[in-house]
């Protein structure tokens, strides 16, 4: 027999504790609902949605039969504050359905989760059914509208409803300056600051709050100080909300100063003021003092760190690549759960790629539940910063299965790894892409597009997309300059940097180095002279290493060694080994032994750096016959621990990249693409080519040296292309290395016989091969 509650104001009367609501809602539930304890079942609900206890709430609201609408509205309101947001929607609607005409405190609750939710389609059908009931001119449903539309990003309906309303309150001239604010619209957001003024409503704590980040994003110091004078003189800068606000605008600013004196201000910080002065410190690249303030907020305040501060705290790893410290916070974010925010995902998988750890950034990436397209374009972004372009194009092909849109940021990923491979095929797609979506509109996609062209050997794209671009900035002037001088085309990159000084935008550091770079190229050794000393001069541009390293490479390239030397010795700092390195590099061209030898003991007393040094001296060595001198430099070589880098060569068939190393038998093709050099090799000999042994580190016989030569990388690339491309089509070969002489020798004697235009692009420049003639000239 089911219990009957006689007394419902005394059973109200004794809600002391929650387990006592618990056990009554549990009597109420279990017997039939009267019209008394339906009262109960309200004041319930009423009561577990103000304590924030929404599932507690919505389970007692779904056994009330006839809700009323302030019980609709309470738990609209839940949901539009705390979540689900959906379910306010949901609940607003169900509402309709069962004839429950909304009041005018329902609409802004609503609104409220469609704001949310960026909804503004279910936005605007709830407009119209404010316009349907006669409700516009409540103030409190129309400050809701203009608060949707413009965190929606329809100003112009929301500054439409704002300018119509009779009554305008703070809390609607809050809304609309706060939805110009969010979309960084400065002068507007000023604008309207100074109307409400003139309406003569002072501007409140939630006012400063919501200028402040449109100050920052435009940098307006003097104004900034402004308004926090103004929060001084209401005393609003004691409010911790106020606070954080100001010292975000001061970082902002690039003014650490000022940001740090008002976060010492603030006696009772939470994690947000922590969270934004950190912030405030990366954006400011003073990234060893975000983590000092890290280790302060978690070890002497025992505070627990928000997502936005590790994501801001692995930002500040990943540009000080502080491994050990992105483990520590990786260890924290799976003790804690936190690494199912995405946002914070997104920043580990950069520190781990910023690190060259890119097992583990894609481990990572493939245990996140949640993945956006800056998940991929960290990664994408990672694979070619550390070298493996191959692999940025497999994960954006997996970026495209997984139906996850590219955006502007993962199309500059992306881009230099076709420039990377030259991966034309993919490259074009990309600027097909970059078209149809609007990007190209950005300068750095153009200059990125301009770059990809002119490294997959279509130099005349690169200069179609520069001159279509309606606004050109210095990158986009120095990338055109920087491909004319690799192509070897000197005239036309020289021709263009005096176009660069005509326009009136500045030549910079960068500019001074492409055309140093396209003298050296081309053996212009006066014209690199003159405007070596022109950059202090006429330019006020100070030569810093790369400058005085071009100039030693323009000097030792045309066989001006003594002078090389020289100007070396005459450098106003320290060489260093890329200094020396470019004039061994040249001693080995024209075989200056003795030079060499002086060179390579300089190189030495400052560490070699890499294995390519190494190479060179034993090259030189093994050039003039003095093997036991080469095999000896190999000896240290192995014994300090640098390993040669073997050359790998890259072609792209049908969108396909093929990749080959020296000597390279693992390929399906290899017997055809050996019988394919076997059979050029005769032909090359009867047109009169004679191997350059001397290019073989090993003393060992002139037939076997031969065969060495043959399997270069890039002519089993060339080979790979002939055998799988149409007799019209020209071939491109991408190779890791600077080409050997004899290999330079012997694609000239192909291109003869093939009749094609072949062109490889190595470490230093491209080389494009027709008819037996290279347009470098010989001269590389």
């Amino acid at each position: 027999m089911r219990r009957c509650i006689r007394n419902p104001k005394n059973q109200l009367s004794s809600f002391h504790t929650l387990n006592h609501h618990h056990q009554l809602q549990g009597n109420i539930i279990h017997q039939h609902v009267t019209h008394n304890n339906t009262h109960i079942l309200h004041n319930l609900a009423r009561l577990y949605a103000a304590r924030n206890q929404i599932e507690l709430a919505r389970h007692v609201f779904d056994q009330i039969p006839e809700p009323s609408v302030v019980l609709w509205n309470t738990m609209i309101r839940a949901y539009a504050w705390s979540g689900p947001f959906q379910e306010a929607i949901h609940l607003y609607h169900r509402m309709l359905q069962l004839g429950v005409t909304p009041s005018n405190f329902t609409f802004p609750f609503v609104l409220k989760a469609c704001s949310a939710l960026q909804a503004i389609q279910v936005g605007i059908q709830i407009h119209d059914h404010v316009l349907t009931l006669g409700l516009q001119a409540d103030v409190y449903v129309s400050t809701a509208l203009v608060d949707m539309y413009a965190k929606c990003g329809n100003l112009f309906e929301a500054q439409t409803i704002f300018d119509s309303m009779l009554h305008r309150d703070i809390v609607a001239w809050n809304a609309i300056i706060s939805g110009f604010s969010f979309h960084v619209l400065f002068n507007q957001t000023m604008h309207l600051l100074a109307q409400m003024q003139l309406a003569g409503i002072s501007p409140n704590s939630s006012t400063i709050v919501s200028v402040l980040p449109a100050v920052g994003q435009a940098n307006a110091l003097c104004r900034g100080k402004a308004i926090h004078a103004y929060s001084v003189r209401k005393i609003f800068s004691h409010d911790v909300v106020v606070a954080t606000g100001l010292l975000d605008m001061y970082s902002k600013c690039h003014h650490l100063s000022y940001a740090t004196k008002v976060f010492n201000t603030v006696n009772q910080k939470n994690e947000i003021c922590w969270s934004a002065m950190i912030g405030g410190y990366v954006f400011c690249d003073s990234m060893r003092d975000a983590l000092a303030l890290y280790d302060d907020m978690v070890l002497m305040h025992c505070l627990s760190p928000t997502p936005v501060t590790l994501a801001s705290i692995l930002r500040a790893c990943a540009k000080l690549t502080d491994l050990n410290k992105g483990k520590s916070l990786h260890c924290y974010m799976i003790k804690s759960s936190i690494n199912l925010d995405t946002t914070v995902g997104n920043s580990l998988i950069s520190m781990y790629a910023k690190c060259g750890v890119m097992n583990d950034a894609v481990g990572f990436l493939n245990e996140m539940i949640t993945k956006d397209t800056v998940s991929y374009s960290a990664i994408i972004s990672g694979f070619v910063q550390n070298g493996h372009a191959e692999k940025a194009l497999l994960i954006f092909c997996q970026m495209q299965l997984s139906g996850i849109d590219l955006d502007s940021a993962t199309m500059i990923g992306l881009l230099p790894a076709c420039s990377h491979l030259a991966a034309l095929q993919y490259g074009a797609c990309c600027h097909g892409q970059s078209i149809v979506r609007g990007f190209t509109a950005d300068t750095s996609i153009c200059n990125a597009i301009i770059d990809m062209y002119a490294k997959c050997g279509k130099i005349h794209f690169s200069r179609q997309i520069f001159d279509r671009m309606h606004k050109r900035d210095i990158v986009s002037w120095n990338t055109m300059i920087i491909s004319y001088g690799i192509h070897g085309l000197y005239i036309e990159a020289l021709s263009l940097f005096h176009e660069l000084r005509a326009s009136g935008l500045k030549p910079d550091d960068v500019t001074l180095i492409a055309v140093l770079s396209a003298c050296s190229h081309s053996g212009l050794v006066a014209e690199g002279k003159y405007w070596f000393s022109s950059m202090s001069q006429d330019l006020n541009i100070s030569p810093r290493m790369a400058h005085y390293i071009c100039m030693v490479d323009l000097l030792a390239r045309a066989g001006n060694l003594d002078e090389a030397y020289s100007f070396i010795q005459r450098m106003p700092f320290q060489p260093d080994v890329c200094a020396w390195g470019a004039l061994l590099a040249a001693c080995k061209t024209h075989r200056n032994i003795e030079m060499g030898e002086r060179v390579s003991k300089k190189i030495q007393l400052l560490g070699p750096e890499s294995t390519g040094n190494f190479v060179l001296m034993s090259n030189i060595y093994s050039s003039v016959g003095r093997w036991d001198d080469a095999a000896h430099i190999r000896s240290i070589q192995r014994h300090q621990g640098y390993k040669k880098s073997p050359g790998c060569s890259w072609i792209e068939i049908s969108g396909v990249i093929h990749g080959f190393i020296g000597g390279d038998q693992s390929h399906p093709q290899s017997a055809s693409i050996n019988n394919k050099l076997q059979e050029l090799l005769v032909q090359m000999k009867n047109l009169g080519y004679q191997a350059d042994s001397s290019l073989v580190l090993h003393d060992v016989e002139q037939e076997e040296k031969e065969q060495i030569l043959l399997y270069h990388s890039e002519r089993i690339a060339i080979a790979f292309g002939i055998l799988n491309s149409s007799p019209s089509n020209p071939i491109l070969v991408t190779k890791n290395l600077r080409i050997c002489v004899d290999c330079h020798s012997a694609i000239k004697f192909m291109s003869l016989i093939t009749k094609r235009e072949i062109t490889v692009r190595d470490a230093s420049r491209f080389h494009h091969f027709e008819n037996g003639i290279c347009n470098c000239g010989d001269f590389w």
